[in-house]
């Protein structure tokens, strides 16, 4: 009688061969998993930038793979493969033979409708060794940043994991030299632009102004001035407005990098979004997370700024920094510790930086909101009496300094070059060229609600709350309804009677008027009007 062995808890006899036995079993795993598939079906669930999978809890596929619910699944076509997060249906919306996927995992999937698609588990994530070590106190040396943005940057941190990587990189957590290498491996992990030789000009503000939208007017004035300033801008993520959705008023902005090159070599500048030509993909994922967490973080900020900048092949960089009780950055000594990490990083990736503190103590303009800030736009260009002056003032301080920064003008002599290229209408005349070759310039168009909000005293206005103002014209509809907003008509230091408008909330639909009233009317304070000498 013959003894027996087990292999894989099945008994064999020895005399078996071994190699037929497993060849045997490889190939009824390989069939198995012909079977495990399922159609694609297209949910219009918008998940932000998370790939997000949807599958029957009972289905063929999750019971024989063993997924659970937020497991991360590779999603595989004949063409393509992504990891996903899970969420598995118990409702009968969902067919047991199909896989719905959200909005985000169908873009970058490129997936077909009833496409067939296969599923398996992912595989460990080491890189998680280092953000472990980093919330330990270790810290992070070239090669394990790195590792950590590469598996950040191909979906394979699921949201827990990269809440607790921008959990330990928070507040003053990381140095200097982990600053410079968390933004180097960000700009290694997208495309990068070469816009050849010679200077390559741009601007930043980091953010928290409403209002701000001074970058088409240093554009246009730089390029008009000869410079090459080729621009790629962000859209609101919790503001109400991005430079990209004002642009976008006046003229295309969703150009692909082509595109954005023969406007460029045709008009030596362009105002384009950036989500359109994926420069540092790694930050819009982070971005997303912090936003969440309300977490800040310098070394994040300044790796998010600059590595956009240099994968935009920028060679000269100004920052702007507002330092405002209400502003993103709030205090001086933050502002400048804070540039001290711009300078550092931008000098260790070879850019020519410099940073400029300004005024954040209110919002810049009168209109906060696409359409309302693009009017402001077209004021300033054509010198209009009622034009914003502070818009107006700080984009030429902006200009100014960058025409130094590129040898168009001498030290110190910045502003007025500035000011003559704008007062002369060569400014206007180079953005709207910048318009036409991004696709036509149109011009700004108008709420079909208002409702405007007057001073209940005598005094002056002492005090405006720039989150506040923000959010009201977020309910009011900014950004997506383009003409929603506020009209801001005082500005911190004036006199105003009882009575004096003091801003006019603008609404594309009655309901988001109201829902904007609702709010205005249970936080009063936030825009306060006093009396003299108190």
């Amino acid at each position: 009688m013959l003894a027996a062995g087990f292999v894989w808890g099945v008994v064999y006899p020895y005399e078996t061969n071994f190699s037929r036995i497993t060849s045997r079993l490889v190939k009824r795993n390989m069939a198995d998993r012909q079977k495990n598939f399922l159609y694609l079906k297209r949910l219009g669930i918008d998940t932000l930038q998370e790939p997000v999978v949807y599958m029957r809890k009972d289905c063929h596929v999750c019971r024989s793979e063993g997924f659970n619910a937020l497991s991360r699944v590779r999603v595989s076509t004949d063409k393509q493969s992504i990891i996903a997060t899970l969420h598995q249906v118990s409702e009968d919306w969902l067919s047991h033979q199909h896989a719905g996927l959200s909005e985000a995992a169908w873009r970058l999937l490129d997936a077909e409708d009833l496409q067939i698609a296969h599923f398996s588990h992912t595989r460990p994530v080491d890189s998680m060794s280092f953000v472990r070590g980093k919330l330990y106190g270790n810290p992070l040396d070239q090669e394990a940043i790195d590792a950590v943005i590469d598996d950040i940057t191909t979906g394979r941190y699921s949201d827990v994991q990269l809440a607790a990587f921008v959990t330990a990189c928070a507040g003053s957590r990381l140095d200097e030299s982990e600053v410079a290498g968390l933004t180097r491996a960000m700009v290694n992990a997208g495309k990068r632009i070469d816009w050849g030789e010679g200077l390559t000009m741009d601007k930043h503000c980091v953010g928290g102004l409403p209002g701000n939208r001074t970058t088409p007017i240093v554009v246009a004035i730089v390029t008009a001035c000869g410079l090459r300033m080729p621009k790629t801008s962000s859209r609101a993520i919790t503001s109400p407005a991005g430079t990209a959705d004002t642009m976008e008023v006046l003229a295309p902005v969703n150009l692909s990098l082509k595109q954005m090159q023969q406007v460029v070599e045709k008009e030596g500048g362009c105002i384009a979004w950036g989500g359109s030509v994926s420069l540092s993909p790694a930050d819009d994922i982070l971005i997303r997370i912090e936003r969440a967490l309300d977490l800040d973080s310098e070394g994040q900020l300044v790796a998010s700024v600059l590595s956009k900048k240099v994968a935009a092949g920028s060679t000269h960089v100004l920052i702007d920094i507002p330092v405002g009780t209400t502003a993103k950055v709030r205090s001086r000594s933050y502002a400048r510790r804070l540039a001290k990490h711009l300078h550092y990083t931008g000098e260790r990736l070879g850019l020519h930086l410099q940073t400029y503190f300004s005024d954040g103590s209110q919002p810049v303009g009168f209109g906060i909101g696409p359409a309302l800030e693009a009017r402001d736009l077209v004021a300033v260009f054509n010198n209009r009496e009622h034009a914003p002056t502070d818009l107006k003032d700080r984009a030429l301080m902006l200009a100014g300094n960058l025409l130094e920064m590129g040898n168009r003008a001498p030290e110190g002599m910045g502003l007025q070059v500035a000011k003559q290229c704008l007062e002369s209408g060569a400014a206007w005349q180079k953005f709207l060229a910048i318009c036409e070759a991004q696709g036509g310039y149109g011009e700004p168009p108008v709420a079909t609600h208002t409702y405007q909000v007057a001073a209940e005293n005598n005094g002056v206005v002492a005090y405006i709350n720039n989150r506040f103002i923000a959010k009201l014209a977020k309910l009011a509809g900014a950004p997506g309804a383009a003409v929603a907003g506020v009209d801001f008509h005082v500005k911190l230091g004036q006199k105003v009677s009882r009575h004096t408008p003091l801003f006019t909330i603008h609404a594309e639909a009655r309901g988001e008027l109201e829902y904007a009233l609702e709010f205005l009317n249970h936080h009063p304070g936030e825009i306060r009007v006093e009396e003299e000498g108190l």
